[in-house]
């Protein structure tokens, strides 16, 4: 193995952002992922027995979780064993979901580490060693059950790497420092063909015996170039199976939307895309990361997020037992809170303003503009470049007071029959109580029934 840190040459040929999606993807995706505003990712497996970040502690950690333990990799798989999380509730975990007003959760059944969250066929590490499989237990089905049953659409995580099969190979202790663009070691021709079909075998089980799925979000494909991987073949495979699962764009060429990770672009990505966030700076169950982010900054986060065109795939860790973190109920309950109100503005809304038209992200649906206030002003807002002979109303989202705006546009755009100009609305009385408040604009009053004037 190479000497280097980090050989981003290396690196740069794997990477999904210099691969386009397939053709077709904004047809695949309108359907129920543009618009979708929120979804619940879910990290979590056996290792979260010992309160550690999931798979990359087996590694030597990575630089991007500076909450993750370092362990030899026979402490890590240790829990595999012993693995009984008896306060697994997916119908409760769904249930939040929902209430949070999310359209869609995405479970990790596999991540790099090779550990199976159900009793496959194929390879012999999954929950059925462990004594809450051996009575029965089938993590993966308990969950796409119970999603779907709060009619949410089911989303299913699965690492192309695997860092405990034989024929991938295992990753041992001397392999470490893990440096990406070489690592992990690749075996023979043979080893590989082998582990691709068995690839294959665990996703067709996954497609067709715990199906319909709806979304197959793939990671850890760095580790081989496309070519190696043959990703048209595993593309092909998924839609032959189950045409209508969208795939992220970390199969490469076969991805239907982007996903950038921890981050919010500066600028709207011209394609489908999701953020994925966690809630602290781990992605699992580690019980020292209390770097909780507030209600205020996941729900700016969203905010900006859906302004820009985009979803939000915000992440929980359930501890060992299976019981969630109080911190991120607590979470999940505060922006069920906010939705109850204001959910409208976020969930299958789309971008609304540009940014020199209003000091804060914006959005719209039909005929309504919404925006959010992220400080609270001081006696008033301006939004510019709005139809201003449309205006119907203006309130504070939930409310039904109407707020007093004023009308501006240039003197001689008066006498016009539908100008473009600037609303200053009067937020004195205004009801600002919300974490977040949210201006609501009805843009569908008549022209014919207003007189413009300039004071």
């Amino acid at each position: 193995m190479s000497d280097t840190v980090f050989d981003m040459e290396k690196l740069e040929s794997r990477m999904n952002e210099y691969f386009p999606l397939i053709a077709n993807h904004e047809k695949r995706t309108q359907e129920w992922f543009k618009g979708a505003g929120l979804g619940l990712f879910i990290h979590w497996d056996h290792t979260s027995e010992q309160g550690i970040e999931i798979s990359w502690p087996m590694v030597g950690g990575v630089f991007s979780l500076p909450g993750g333990k370092v362990v030899t990799v026979d402490e890590y798989y240790s829990t595999e064993k012993s693995f009984n999380p008896t306060k697994w509730d997916p119908k409760e975990i769904a249930r939040l979901a929902k209430e949070a007003g999310m359209a869609y959760v995405v479970f990790t059944s596999k991540h790099h580490n090779g550990w199976a969250s159900w009793p496959s066929k194929f390879g012999n590490r999954t929950i059925a060693s462990s004594p809450y499989g051996a009575k029965g237990g089938d993590i993966l089905r308990s969950y796409v059950d119970a999603v779907r049953a709060e009619g949410l659409k089911v989303g299913v995580y699965y690492s192309l790497s695997d860092w405990g099969h034989p024929d991938y190979l295992p990753w041992k202790d001397e392999y470490r420092p893990y440096i990406f663009g070489d690592s992990s070691p690749i075996g023979t021709p043979e080893q590989w063909a082998r582990y691709r079909e068995y690839l294959k075998a665990q996703l067709g089980e996954i497609l067709t015996e715990y199906g319909p799925i709806d979304l197959l979000w793939f990671d850890g494909g760095w580790e081989r170039s496309e070519e190696v991987w043959n990703t048209k073949d595993i593309g092909d495979h998924i839609r032959s199976l189950s045409p209508n699962t969208l795939i992220n764009d970390r199969l490469f060429t076969q991805g239907d939307y982007r996903t950038p990770e921890q981050w919010i672009p500066a600028q709207p990505i011209a394609e489908p895309w999701e953020c994925c966030m966690t809630m602290n700076y781990s992605w699992a169950y580690v019980p020292s990361d209390e770097a909780f982010k507030t209600p205020f900054e996941i729900l700016r986060t969203l905010i900006e997020v859906v302004s820009r065109g985009g979803n939000l795939l915000l992440n929980i860790g359930p501890r060992g037992d299976g019981s969630l973190v109080p911190e991120e109920r607590d979470l999940l309950v505060a922006i069920a809170k906010w939705m109850k109100v204001n959910k409208e503005s976020v969930v299958g809304a789309e971008p609304g303003l540009e940014p020199w038209q209003f000091y804060g992200p914006s959005t719209k649906r039909d005929h309504l503009l919404y925006l959010h206030l992220f400080a609270k002003p001081e006696e008033s807002v301006v939004a510019r470049a709005i139809p201003l002979a449309r205006i119907k109303s203006i309130k504070i989202l939930g409310t039904d007071k109407e707020l007093p705006f004023t009308r501006r546009t240039a003197i001689n755009d008066v006498t016009s029959k539908d100008p473009l100009g600037e609303v200053i609305i009067d937020t004195r009385g205004a009801d600002l109580s919300s974490i977040i408040p949210v201006i609501v604009i009805d843009l569908s009053g008549n022209p014919n029934d207003v007189e413009l004037r300039n004071w």
